[in-house]
């Protein structure tokens, strides 16, 4: 390999990094979006226009009138006032340009990467998985923003799961195609086998406890029962009653919905103590380290997800809890990295 080609490669995995960074800042700031209800703030697309805020008072009395129409303002936010709406307004306008931002930082250089044929054939056709997934989570935020314009109050719980999970799946692919990168090799996700499935299963479960957070989010189903280890006096919800067995897939049941996500985390954490026991018995001491950096994120979404509960939802440990669960993701694909031959 040249001295070209290394500088070529490092500029390759600089930008694989920087996008990280950026889809991980624009995790948190689409959470705090949430959290701040504020994301139904620009009620429309804008996919070439609104790239600045406004910049006079006209165009302020423009979109808040817009903002005003939707059932949002008239049943929940009709005495805000347009000071108030500048504060949801720019936790939106900044989201969107964070989207923006990344759809250009990733496309111009992958371009520029195909057309100079520098960069492994695997690494780019992977690196064009992650910009169809960046363009399709554009439509996606979209489409989720449209749920809350018409009926509703706010955005469609099922289409927040989508849009949050696709952030978090894009992040994980860049995660993997760095660790290939530094590794240089060319591991292969999907490679199912008795030994790997273990670890495959763990990294499903993490990503079904995420859609189920999601849920309790778009619905504040946290606002039900705010107390820990039960819900309320009991272990399980004692306004929940099984009337028939359609019940147990109600995923617009508030009580439920929170139900299923305290014992996913129950579950994950036992399903967590028997990949320890399973790598400390057959001894892989390669998988120590990240094993250990795994556990401290197990422990600390567990800590943040009881504090935020028993907090009244407070806003910095409901976004903290959020990172986390992107961290432990990438931990658990670390660990599965490492195992894979």
């Amino acid at each position: 390999m040249t001295s070209n080609e290394k500088k070529i490669n490092k500029l390759f995995f600089y930008w694989l990094s920087a996008t990280l960074f950026l889809v991980f800042l624009i995790i948190i700031v689409g959470g705090l979006t949430r959290l701040t209800n504020s994301g139904l703030s620009i009620t429309e697309w804008e996919l070439f226009t609104g790239i600045v805020p406004p910049l006079n008072e006209a165009s302020w009395l423009e979109y808040f009138n817009k903002y005003k129409q939707i059932p949002q303002f008239t049943i929940l936010n009709s005495d805000m006032s347009l000071e108030e709406f500048k504060i949801i307004f720019y936790w939106e306008f900044f989201h969107r340009f964070l989207a923006r931002l990344i759809g250009v930082f990733f496309f111009i250089p992958l371009i520029v990467f195909f057309f100079t044929k520098s960069i492994k054939k695997e690494y780019l056709k992977i690196s064009f998985v992650i910009m169809t997934l960046i363009i399709l989570q554009g439509l996606i935020g979209w489409f989720m923003v449209t749920s809350g314009l018409i009926t509703n109050t706010s955005v469609s719980h099922y289409r927040l799961s989508i849009h949050l999970t696709t952030a978090i799946l894009i992040v994980s692919i860049i995660f993997w195609l760095m660790l290939n990168i530094i590794s240089n090799k060319n591991k292969f996700f999907f490679k199912f086998s008795s030994k790997n499935l273990p670890f495959q299963f763990f990294i499903l479960l993490i990503f079904v406890q995420i859609v189920m957070g999601a849920f309790v989010s778009g619905l504040d189903a946290g606002k039900i029962y705010q107390t820990w280890p039960l819900m309320g006096n009991t272990y399980f919800p004692n306004d929940l009653k099984f009337e028939n067995i359609n019940i147990i897939f109600d995923f617009d049941n508030h009580s439920l919905v929170q139900f299923y996500h305290r014992n996913l985390a129950y579950l994950i954490i036992l399903y967590f103590l028997f990949l320890l026991i399973y790598i400390i018995k057959n001894r892989i001491l390669s998988l120590y380290k990240p094993l250990s950096i795994l556990a401290f994120f197990v422990f600390l979404q567990v800590i943040f997800g009881i504090f935020t509960l028993i907090s009244g939802l407070n806003i910095f440990l409901a976004s903290a809890h959020q990172v986390t669960s992107v961290l432990l993701v990438l931990s658990a694909v670390y660990l599965y990295y490492l195992k894979v031959k």
